[in-house]
């Protein structure tokens, strides 16, 4: 059973701050930025030392997305893999869910090439060097925190079938309890051949041909060309404008763009102000993020075979003509589009000289595919189960493409200037988040542990509307009046997903940490 969170942390206060979901993680982030290293290097310590202390979210075999404020501008980093080339939507049935475990759900995994590019652009430190902790962590065993011991043992009976998953992360088949110290040390030689070779083991060298090697064995279709031909793209961040700032998003073939247009379609709604009520503002904001899914889960997937354009998907005319289906009186009633799952790490680090940085990674589902690469400790993602099999769909499984993705980051400028780095994990709750928190920025608090605090709900899969306890009796009865089918869930339930995030003062950094979760923020 786990314990409801405590909800009244408070923000801290610092010059140098990392906020993530675990909090040795967050550690290896700090301890990186006081030996000298930059906001970069704070990051790529965190991400790695997170594939060790929470693997069931992430693993090195994960993919990555990341947003860099360099302390003039902002760029946007995309680092997800390809379904191999050897694949063909011949391989799939019509109409029938995308395997969700095996070799068939494994694209290349792209977190360690951003490891690699992130430090090469802005790092200063030596690469090798940031993967200490991590290493630490993972031989001589780190104590196992509650949440995560939670989210371990629940996932465990579905992976019964893969036997050296079993042999790296169970004990004799069970999973650890929290507090337990628990053991990595083929992982940890797995991130030292890593760290040595500046990622170059793992796409071309030993590392590289275990991959190949096991997929072979187990009809996959991973070659080495493409391991060998996998990199990581860096892309100008898109954008809008709502309430006096700009949220800036990962472009296509991820979710963000959701948020984006959920905010076109409220600034057409909210255009000329008005006397609204709590409620109505909720609604409306409510039916936006449903409108904006519905259009994202219908278009979005591999840019190169998008219908719409990201241009098209941002467009006054496209906002204002699905603003004006929206009612203040009733709710809209639209088919579940995307079976979207979640399970993902989050990180944001900040530093003295102004650079920012929000970095996600994941392995999708969990502990991802089950696929752990014998004498490796690497995990592999099943980001492949986010393809669709329904043809004619911009989404359509086929090799050398890539998936629709749901992990983004987020960054908050005003008037073009830093304003904040967040992100909010858990499949389709990403987006809903990142709405959430940035309306709530930009109506409320700059206060970063308040925003993360705060109630929150979800558009679930089904229809209903998820909602935490924490909201107030008269809001939740105006939602049924309107129309919400409504379900209460506990506070701190998985659905909502967990927020990390800071906020840049005029003196410092603030810096909040979902409770949520396991997570902290820590700074010096």
């Amino acid at each position: 059973m786990v314990i409801r969170p405590d909800a009244h942390r408070s923000a801290i206060y610092g010059d140098n701050i990392v906020s993530t979901s675990q909090p040795l993680a967050a550690q290896a982030g700090i301890t990186i930025l006081s030996r000298g290293g930059n906001a970069i290097d704070a990051a790529i310590a965190t991400a790695a030392a997170l594939t060790v202390v929470e693997p069931t979210m992430n693993g090195i075999g994960s993919d990555a997305f990341c947003i860099v404020w360099d302390g003039a501008e902002l760029h946007g980093l995309n680092a997800s893999g390809k379904y191999p080339k050897g694949w063909s939507h011949e391989d799939f049935k019509q109409d029938q869910p995308m395997p969700i475990d095996g070799w068939r759900s494994v694209t290349v995994p792209g977190a360690v090439s951003a490891w690699v590019e992130l430090s090469r652009r802005f790092g200063r430190m030596k690469f090798e060097e940031l993967f200490e902790p991590a290493i630490r962590y993972a031989t001589e065993g780190f104590l196992v925190s509650p949440i995560i011991a939670d989210q371990w043992h629940k996932q465990l009976d579905r992976f019964n079938g893969f036997a050296e998953f079993n042999r790296i992360f169970t004990n004799q088949g069970k999973s650890p309890q929290a507090g337990d110290r628990f053991y990595l040390p083929d992982h940890a030689n797995s991130l030292e051949r890593i760290a040595a070779t500046h990622g170059e083991d793992f796409y071309e060298g030993e590392l590289a041909r275990r991959m190949v090697e096991d997929s072979k064995k187990n009809h996959g279709q991973l070659s080495l060309t493409d391991l060998h031909e996998h990199s990581p793209q860096w892309v100008a961040p898109i954008s809008m404008n709502h309430l006096g700032l700009e949220l800036h998003e990962i472009p296509p073939s991820g979710q963000g763009i959701a948020t984006l247009i959920a905010l076109g379609i409220l600034n057409q709604l909210e255009s000329n102000p008005t006397q609204n009520s709590n409620l109505i503002e909720l609604h409306i904001e409510i039916e936006a993020m449903k409108l904006a899914l519905h259009e994202v889960y219908s278009e979005v997937g591999d840019p190169s075979h998008m219908r719409k354009t990201v241009d098209d998907l941002l467009s006054d005319d496209l906002h204002r003509a699905l603003a004006a289906t929206i009612s203040t009186k009733k709710t809209l009633k639209l088919e579940t589009r995307q079976p979207v799952t979640s399970d993902t790490v989050y990180l944001t680090t900040a530093d003295s000289n102004g650079m920012m940085v929000s970095l996600i990674q994941s392995n999708y589902m969990g502990f991802g595919s089950g696929i752990v690469v014998p004498n490796t400790g690497i995990s592999l993602q099943n980001r492949a189960a986010g393809f669709s099999t329904q043809r004619n769909h911009p989404n359509y499984v086929d090799g050398n493409k890539f998936p629709f993705h749901t992990i983004i980051p987020g960054f908050i400028t005003k008037n073009g200037k830093p304003l904040s780095s967040f992100g909010v994990m858990g499949g389709d709750m990403q987006a809903q988040g990142h709405l959430q928190i940035y309306r709530s920025l930009a109506k409320h608090s700059l206060d970063p542990q308040s925003l993360v605090n705060a109630p929150r709900w979800k558009l679930n899969k089904d229809g209903t509307l998820l909602v935490e306890e924490t909201f107030g009796a008269e809001i939740l009865n105006g939602l049924k009046s309107l129309g919400h089918e409504i379900l209460m869930m506990p506070y701190g339930a998985y659905d909502f997903g967990a927020a990390q995030m800071i906020t840049k003062g005029t003196y410092g950094y603030a810096a909040g940490s979902e409770p949520r979760r396991d997570g902290q923020a820590v700074t010096f």
